[in-house]
Formats: structure tokens, sequence, C-alpha cells
């Protein structure tokens, strides 16, 4: 570790300039607050917080589109804990079970198949949220379902993909990123290949990242010397669980079940192709279509930088809402309600300035 670090200032040294790295994964954001590797980087390396939180990048639409579906007769709607508190353009989905949905937290998607196994008189929706980490987990559970006829549960899809989301962000003038810790859990299904266009089309260099103190530094200084050489390229540093080509059972299962739409990310628009969708083969599992919804949000709240902070161009003390009127007890954006937040994170481990 101390051999890290002194090649962490030395490598820094040698640019001779501020250097600005973006943690892509929210998972990444927090261990470098819980391992206090902000305090032992030199001052010229600014660690930046990217848009690898799914929770954080749920648009209002798809949270009051959730909350109409909960409050249909004979629905019950399965999610994951740190849904819960999202906003929405009116009430939440905690607010929403206050007011008598039946609206239930599971820890896997097979959870909610089990509900819809033992409920066969209701509909049961499984919120479905997450990266290519979640997804497979999801379209294993659509096909458990068909197998064992269990007709009654449906998946309202809320998937997103990160290379997309990665390549959006590089076409933006006002993003200023000289290299990507990459996610270690999203790169363990789809491997390196999907993003060699960070180094190959824009010049960047990035590195795939495990989540304890050692690899983040690793990677780091895999970085910086990339930068110093000029040779920019894609590193798998979490080599332990990640392979350059992935998981390919894991992604064959989920193109068996979803295909690439173009979706909105909170706070940062529409991307193409960056969003799952199920299948012709399983739209009678579609919870929008099946109930007809469409809703239509309403705007992010006046104030918020969530949509700036998930692009790296600021980060979350320059939000005037942040500690202020948005904190974790009453948050008025998304990046302020997921533990993986970056707004959360700054929060709870007391950056203020």
């Amino acid at each position: 570790m101390r051999t890290l670090i002194e090649d962490i200032h030395s490598l820094t040294r040698r640019i001779g300039r501020p250097v600005r790295l973006m943690e892509v994964c929210g998972t990444h954001t927090v261990a470098v607050f819980r391992h206090g590797i902000r305090s032992i980087l030199p001052e010229e390396i600014l660690l930046l917080s990217g848009p690898g939180c799914p929770v954080c990048v749920t648009p209002v639409e798809d949270i009051d589109t959730a909350v109409e579906m909960a409050r249909l007769p004979d629905v019950i709607l399965a999610t994951f804990g740190d849904m819960m508190r999202v906003p929405g353009s009116g009430v939440n989905l905690q607010e929403a079970r206050a007011d008598g949905s039946d609206i239930r937290v599971v820890y896997s998607p097979m959870d909610a198949l089990d509900i819809a196994a033992a409920n066969p008189d209701k509909r049961v929706v499984f919120l479905a949220t997450g990266f290519e980490t979640t997804s497979p987990s999801v379209a294993a559970t659509l096909c458990e379902a068909d197998r064992k006829g269990v007709g009654n549960f449906l998946v309202y899809s809320n998937h997103k993909l990160v290379p997309p989301a990665l390549r959006t962000l590089l076409g933006d003038d006002r993003v200023d990123v000289d290299g990507f810790i990459l996610p270690g859990h999203v790169s363990t299904i789809i491997g390196a290949q999907p993003y060699e266009f960070i180094s190959a089309e824009h010049g960047k260099p990035a590195v795939i990242t495990g989540f304890e103190a050692r690899d983040i530094l690793e990677a780091i200084a895999m970085l910086l010397a990339q930068i110093v050489k000029g040779e920019p390229g894609v590193e798998i540093q979490y080599t332990r669980a990640v392979r350059p080509e992935g998981n390919p059972r894991a992604v064959a299962l989920m193109e068996t079940c979803f295909h690439p739409v173009d979706v909105r990310w909170r706070g940062i628009g529409k991307i193409a192709e960056s969003g799952l969708s199920l299948r012709e083969e399983f739209r009678h599992r579609d919870a929008p279509r099946v109930f007809g919804l469409a809703v239509e949000g309403g705007p992010e709240p006046a104030g918020c930088s969530c949509g700036d902070i998930l692009k790296g161009i600021k980060v979350p003390t320059e939000c005037p809402l942040f500690a202020a009127s948005c904190t974790p007890e009453s948050p008025v954006g998304a990046c302020m309600v997921s533990s993986e937040g970056s707004c959360a994170a700054y929060y709870r481990y007391g950056i203020r300035r």
C-alpha cells in the first residue's frame, strides 16, 4: 500500500497538472470515502462521481409509473429497498405504501416470483432496476416463471446499460475527465471490450477496478501511468473477478429476454440504446404493456444538481440544496437517496465544503 501511494505521488509529479478521474460506480464512490482514499492522494488528483448508481439515474416518470401500477386493483408491486424513497413528481413508493398500496421490499427477483406463486389472484409486478449486473438474474426469473407457469408475474424493466452512458458523457463538452475507474460488478458480466471506445475514440485511459483500498489505489496508479506514457487503453485491475470476455453465459441469458432501447436517465436525458426492454416473446410479462400505462413525469426538483453531479461536472457540495433542504432524511434529489449515491456519501462522511 505504501509503495502504491508513493507511486501515485511520483506519477502525479511527472504529469505536472491537475488530474480528474471519474469513479463510474456508486460502490466505488462509497469505498473511496470508507477507506479514506481522498486524504492520501495528491491534491492535484480530483475524484469525481459518475452515473453508476442505478437508483440515482431512475427518472421521475418511471417512479410515477410504478406508483400508478401499485395503485391498480389486485396488484402487488415488489422492488428493492433503495427504490422506496426515490422522488417522483408526486409521492414516492414509500408514501404510496403508506396510502394503502401493496408494495413489498424483496432481495431478489426470485422473491417476487415466490410472491406471485403464493398469490394467484393478484398480479405481481417486479420493478426491475440496475445495470448489467442485475439484469441476468431478472432474465433467469422470467424464464423460471415461464417454466413454472406462473402467469401472474410481470416485470417493469428499468434496467440501464453503462457503456452508452459513458459514450454520452464523453460527447459532452462540459465533461472534463482524464480517466475512468470502471465498475467491477458490471464488468464481471460484460468484460472489457464494450469500453474500448473510451481509449480508441476519445484517447482516455480506463481501468476496471475492485472495491478494496488496494484495488482502488492500484487502479489510480495504473491510470496515471497510462497518462504519463501517453498510451491510453482499457486495463483490468480486478483480474480475480473480471475476464476480458466477461461472462458470455450471463450475457446470452440477458439477450434472450431483453433488447436495447432508448431511455431517459434522470438529470442526463435520453441516451440511445441505453435501456433494456422485454423482447416480444415476453410481452405477456411486460407490465407497462399489460396495463397500458404511459405516465409522463414532472420536471426535476428546482435547484437540484443531480444531473451535473452524475456527469462529473459538479461535486455534491456545489449543489445549493446539499445538506440544507436536501438530506438523507428528507431527500430532494435521487443522489441523496441511495446508499451508493454520491450526495449521500458526501453527507454521511461529513464533507460539507
